[in-house]
């Protein structure tokens, strides 16, 4: 298998819009909370309007071929950002803003790679080249990842990266990693 890597500008991301669709449905089949809020969540509702509200974006795809096999999506936000409606929630607040250095948090938002393409390697290097470029930004100290409940291997593959599990948010729904 030979893959290479390519990063995105943000007008030309259509290209993993199913890879995204695909990540909200895995999340799903995953889910023992609440999987019906996945329902409403997909490339034009998650992406498209994080991509728009973010300060940077940093999407990097897995090509093999011509084939997108996998994709990961960091971003730079204001940190109040992460205030607000989920889902069909009430408000909530993803971390304790006073917690936060700075008004800006960096954010591995989306990461997904096709069944037939994964424990390939390809996880290890979206996710370093991810952090590479969130570090880059000098103004931002501290990093989140936000895990879907029942996405066990997810959550080990973060923890073993060096995040650390920070707290719970919406009973539970998921699961916030933080670069402690």
């Amino acid at each position: 298998m030979s893959i290479r890597y390519e990063v995105l500008s943000d007008d030309n991301i259509l290209c993993i819009r199913d890879l995204c669709n695909a990540l909200m449905t895995y999340q799903k089949s995953k889910a023992a909370i609440h999987p019906e809020w996945f329902d409403n969540m997909s490339f034009e509702t998650r992406m498209i309007p994080s991509v728009r509200s973010a300060k940077a974006n940093f999407v990097i795809v897995a090509m093999e071929g011509d084939e997108v096999v996998g994709y990961a999506y960091s971003n730079i936000c204001p940190k109040t950002t992460y205030s607000g409606g989920f889902a069909t929630l009430a408000p909530v607040n993803f971390f304790d803003f006073d917690s936060v250095q700075g008004d800006d948090v960096g954010c591995l938002s989306q990461f997904y790679i096709k069944e037939g393409s994964r424990s390939s390697g390809i996880g290890t290097v979206l996710f370093d080249k991810s952090m590479e470029w969130l570090k880059s930004f000098e103004s931002i100290h501290d990093l989140f990842i936000f895990v879907s409940n029942g996405n066990d291997n997810a959550l080990k593959f973060y923890l073993n990266k060096g995040f650390k599990i920070s707290h719970r948010i919406l009973d539970g729904f998921i699961t916030v990693l933080r670069n402690i």
